[in-house]
């Protein structure tokens, strides 16, 4: 049911990003114990003059493999968001070469009438799901 939404500089190969939200994916089904088939993911690619992505002086530095994660979730608790947060930095790094300082995560949280998944209903209040 999360919904997972990547925003991303252009230039990574098909492949690449298959790979990228392969990961990410691998890495929510652990932190949030969701099934596998629980999988709702767009990825949005753009010109670099198009993010522009500071680092609240933190003092990260950014290159052009910079991945935003916005994701839309019921509620989870502080340990799952920052399980996710770890599995996510260090699974994209060991798989596709990101560095951790590129990659920020935004979760926002909503509740069970929030979602329809077609047909005109909300499938978590009626009992479907």
């Amino acid at each position: 049911m999360p919904l997972l939404r990547f925003d991303i500089i252009k230039g990574r190969t098909p492949e690449e990003v298959k790979k990228l939200v392969d990961t990410a994916h691998e890495a929510m089904i652990e932190a949030f114990d969701v099934p596998a088939s629980d999988r709702y993911q767009v990825v949005h690619q753009h010109e670099p003059y198009e993010m522009i992505i500071e680092d609240t002086g933190l003092g990260f530095p950014r290159t052009n493999q910079f991945v935003l994660l916005n994701i839309v979730s019921k509620n989870r608790t502080a340990d799952q968001k920052q399980r996710l947060y770890s599995l996510t930095a260090e699974r994209l790094a060991a798989n596709c070469g990101i560095a951790p300082t590129d990659l920020m995560i935004s979760i926002t949280e909503n509740t069970d009438a929030d979602w329809s998944f077609g047909l005109g209903e909300a499938q978590f209040l009626n009992g479907k799901l």
